[in-house]
């Protein structure tokens, strides 16, 4: 009989425990939201609509440097550093300088 309290009680906070992690990342996807949308309105702001259809087509083939390309402009629109919209090219001219060098990669028949 006893066991089977102990059982019990061990199910109970095992099952408190699940709800409590269950409940913690509800509230972390729910920030995660609130900062994607946050940063969303950001980028409608700060980007001409060519500028943002360059970033929605890049970001199909590599989300990380979309991702990095998005942050580095957040710090820079925080520091009073961006003053107006970029258009294409200079978007363009920033991701020249942000994206990594493509290797060439060479294969010889011997």
């Amino acid at each position: 009989m006893e066991n089977e309290d102990e059982l019990d009680a061990l199910r109970q906070r095992k099952l408190q425990e699940l709800q409590m992690r269950a409940q913690q990342e509800a509230v972390a996807q729910e920030q995660r939201k609130q900062v994607d949308a946050q940063k969303a309105l950001l980028m409608r702001q700060l980007l001409t609509p060519e500028a943002r259809e360059r970033l929605a087509n890049l970001r199909m083939t590599r989300p990380d440097v979309v991702e990095m390309v998005e942050n580095q402009l957040i710090m820079l629109v925080q520091q009073g550093r961006i003053t107006e919209q970029i258009d294409d090219y200079t978007l363009r001219q920033l991701l020249r300088k942000i994206m990594p060098t493509k290797r060439e990669i060479k294969i010889e028949r011997r």
